[in-house]
């Protein structure tokens, strides 16, 4: 790229950058790249280099969530009669782009005949992309029989390929199927080999869906202490694939404005040295020269204040993406806990009490797979709208991550924060759930601790709320539990043993 070789040797080298930035999660210098080399596909020479290029870019936008663009150019490569293999890897980024934009087609022979278009080229690793692509299109079709006998048939060809992205991303969902089906064994199997390879996979949502299987399979056995350190691992795991995703989101919008900041830059330039060219003209014109140079200052003026404002809303804009949860509004999990833990300094030292409410909504799974995953959503958002009007202006209230979330109270008692917990939890029973088409109940379990109890250690409150949350979700939900006054020192016997009192 530096040396500038020939168009058809530098758009080469550009697409190989793209894929090895996106591998080593550079995503800032992988839509730097990107943008480099999409001016140069119109004047690649050799057809196979450019389709590669395209499919590169493609698949880079789908893994940085832009399935938009992402669709946008599969569909410009498959459309410049691609050679059967770029057809091939072509089909892939099309039909990962479409499922993710719920536009895959209902029949099933469109993705079929692509994966024999594959196997007839002997390009086993794409098949399999679509074989899994096909799978999870019957996992939202409700059709999981087909899809973990699908699955499990073909975990043995994936090994053989030996690629860990995609065998983690099979073993994770035959995991989930075969949870679903009632085989722990199995299920467990299938998560201990993601984790196995959990260095080759980080951040994925393979090993969240892992370790949330082992939670799932520890809940069934009863096992508490292994349940509890699942949930944990399940948690980090989660963090860190939300992370990974609000680092690509953020890594988009700072090249897209980095992009609009050169556009503006040039466009400003640009309007100087028409500037510059009228006063030369205006020299043998000078009383039309004074008029024109002041409109033009004014108006280079105002468009340079219009581009600083542009920035500082966008830069408004990126702080609360990185503040606060996409889909409810609330504080995300990184939020919380920074703003948590400098309240509880605050209360420290001003010798004040805070409270700490967890809860975690019921039977939530049930609601994503009977009504679907927008109505997940409106579930999620309904909840959150609800509790944050019982939230004064010095509280926090943030979702730690998937249906869980946490309200720091200031200055509130550990009776007065049962009180609040209570208050929502009814409210959250009273939501009307006819706006999504369906009826159904929305109910939670709430665990409430202190820092009069647990001092003012933010995780020590995290901790003890929790078993809280498990006591309540043992004593059959949709109830408030409190943490008492002399808590034991095992976790297990916390979790059975602990003083509380049942507001509900």
């Amino acid at each position: 790229m530096e040396d500038k070789p020939s168009a058809d040797l530098r758009y080469r080298a550009g697409a190989l950058l793209i894929n090895a930035y996106g591998l080593d999660r550079r995503f800032t210098d992988g839509f730097r790249q990107l943008h480099e080399i999409l001016p140069l596909r119109n004047r690649v020479s050799d057809k196979a280099i450019k389709h590669d290029g395209l499919y590169a870019v493609a698949f880079f936008y789908n893994e940085m969530g832009q399935y938009r663009l992402g669709l946008k150019y599969a569909r410009e490569l498959l459309a410049d009669n691609p050679l059967p293999r770029g057809e091939c890897v072509g089909a892939i980024a099309l039909l990962d782009a479409e499922y993710h934009l719920a536009k895959l087609p209902e029949s099933d022979a469109p993705i079929i005949r692509r994966i024999d278009q594959c196997l007839a080229i002997n390009e086993r690793m794409a098949a399999m992309f679509i074989r899994v692509l096909l799978a999870k299109k019957w996992v939202k079709e409700g059709r999981l029989d087909e899809a973990k006998g699908f699955i499990e048939q073909h975990i043995p060809e994936a090994e053989a390929i030996g690629y860990w992205r995609l065998l983690a991303d099979m073993r994770a969902m035959a995991a989930e199927l075969a949870l679903d089906a009632g085989s722990f064994n199995a299920a467990k199997k299938h998560a201990q080999k993601v984790l196995e390879h959990a260095a080759e996979v980080p951040s994925s949502s393979a090993l969240v869906k892992a370790w949330r299987v082992f939670y799932e399979v520890a809940l069934h056995e009863k096992d508490m202490k292994a349940a509890l350190n699942a949930f944990r691992r399940y948690a980090d795991a989660d963090k860190a694939h939300l992370a990974d995703l609000r680092a690509r989101e953020l890594a988009y919008e700072m090249v897209r404005l980095e992009a609009q900041g050169r556009a503006q830059q040039i466009e400003a330039l640009e309007q100087q040295n028409q500037l510059l060219q009228l006063q030369q003209r205006l020299e043998r014109e000078q009383a039309q020269k004074t008029r024109l140079a002041v409109v033009l200052l004014v108006f280079l003026l105002a468009a340079v204040t219009y581009w600083a404002i542009q920035v500082k809303r966008r830069q408004g804009l990126l702080r609360r993406m990185a503040e606060t949860d996409a889909l409810t509004g609330v504080f995300n999990r990184h939020h919380f806990t920074r703003q948590a833990e400098q309240a509880l300094a605050k209360c420290a030292q001003a010798g004040e009490p805070a409270a700490l409410i967890m809860f975690d909504l019921d039977h939530f799974k049930s609601i994503n797979d009977g009504y679907g995953h927008i109505t997940g959503d409106w579930v999620l958002r309904a909840v959150a709208d609800t509790c944050q009007e019982l939230c004064r202006r010095m509280d926090h209230f943030g979702r730690l991550g998937g249906e869980e979330f946490a309200i720091l109270l200031h200055g509130l008692d550990l009776s007065a924060a049962a009180r609040l917990a209570e208050d929502c939890r009814v409210r959250i029973a009273r939501i009307d759930t006819r706006e999504t088409g369906h009826v159904f109940a929305i109910t939670a379990s709430f665990g409430v601790s202190s820092t009069v109890q647990s001092g003012h250690d933010l995780s020590r409150l995290l901790s003890h709320a929790d078993l809280m949350l498990y006591r309540a979700k043992h004593d059959g939900r949709n109830c408030v539990r409190v943490y008492g006054n002399e808590p034991p020192s095992d976790p297990a016997a916390r979790r059975a043993q602990a003083p509380l009192s049942v507001v509900h």
